[in-house]
């Protein structure tokens, strides 16, 4: 073990314990703004293709990164050591949440769609962004008391 990959893991893993609440309320203001106002379907115009497309993106980099850890570029060696036992299990944590509130946010679409139709994509929406947000918040706080407590 290189103590320089000790120092960069550190540095890089208290920089995650900032990083990820702010990721948070970003994924959670481009969710407001979003449905403050809904597609009304297939885009036409190429802004609202750009829109569905950033989000989507997002939304594919923010769950590749909860999955993994990010930090993709980095040396095998720095990334093994921020991936270590407690945010394994943050992370796991973390997403056990996210996927509980998503199945939750999906029952309730369920029983709201017998009452009033809910188109596909926005439920889908409704879901996706649940699961996400949820285990954002979670990481990161569980991240930021980790590294508080240590």
């Amino acid at each position: 073990m290189n103590t320089n990959d000790l120092a960069e893991a550190e540095m890089l893993g208290r920089r995650r314990a900032r990083m990820w609440p702010a990721l948070s309320a970003i994924f959670l203001f481009q969710q407001m703004v979003f449905f403050a106002h809904p597609d009304a379907g297939q885009p036409q115009r190429m802004v609202e293709w750009v829109r569905v497309s950033a989000w989507l993106m997002l939304t594919l980099v923010l769950i590749a990164a909860l999955w993994s850890g990010g930090y993709w570029v980095k040396r095998r060696a720095v990334r093994a050591l921020m991936n270590d036992e407690v945010t394994r299990a943050n992370r796991a944590d973390a997403l056990a949440l996210g996927f509980l509130l998503a199945m939750l946010a999906a029952v309730a679409l369920y029983v709201a769609a017998m009452f009033e139709p809910v188109p596909v994509r926005a439920a889908l929406h409704v879901v996706l962004s649940t699961g996400i947000a949820s285990a954002l918040i979670r990481f990161g706080l569980l991240e930021r008391r980790a590294y508080r407590d240590a």
